[in-house]
């Protein structure tokens, strides 16, 4: 799907710093000289269109308490977008990246507690019959990745 002018400047906008009040979308629609109603429609089509997989907060899991763990899995390469619909249909997956490497499909598994994230890296092997490979985080480091459309 082609992006125009409009959806560059709504994607680029809302990476960070989304307004937090009453009529959040009102707001950051001003900042865009755009409606409201225009903004909300933009992003619930860029959605539907895949262009955006996901437009939401980003929560640190262990500062409220809860579980964050870096997975992967190496996955066979005919096999990959099935497997990847499995890994994306569990919401305690946060994120789900294609990698090149021997290891090629990297997620984040993150819930209220270590046990429900274990559920679900468990539930992802027994369905899909491969290994997942859990990395969890010795160290934090903030990198605030933000792509320009």
């Amino acid at each position: 799907m082609a992006l125009d002018e409009i959806d560059r400047r709504i994607i680029n906008a809302l990476q960070g710093d989304f307004p937090i009040c009453e009529r959040p979308f009102m707001a950051a629609a001003e900042r865009l000289n755009l409606s409201e109603g225009k903004l909300i429609s933009r992003v619930q089509r860029l959605l539907k269109d895949r262009v955006l997989t996901r437009f939401g907060p980003l929560y640190n899991a262990d500062r409220m308490g809860g579980n964050n763990t870096l997975a992967a899995m190496a996955v066979p390469e005919d096999r990959y977008e099935d497997v990847a619909a499995t890994v994306n249909a569990q919401p305690e997956i946060a994120h789900n990246y294609r990698r090149e490497h021997v290891l090629n499909m990297w997620f984040v598994g993150a819930s209220e507690t270590s046990e429900l994230t274990e559920a679900a890296f468990a539930r992802i092997e027994a369905s899909t019959g491969l290994e997942v490979f859990r990395f969890p985080k010795e160290r934090e480091y903030f990198v605030e990745l933000k792509l320009r459309a």
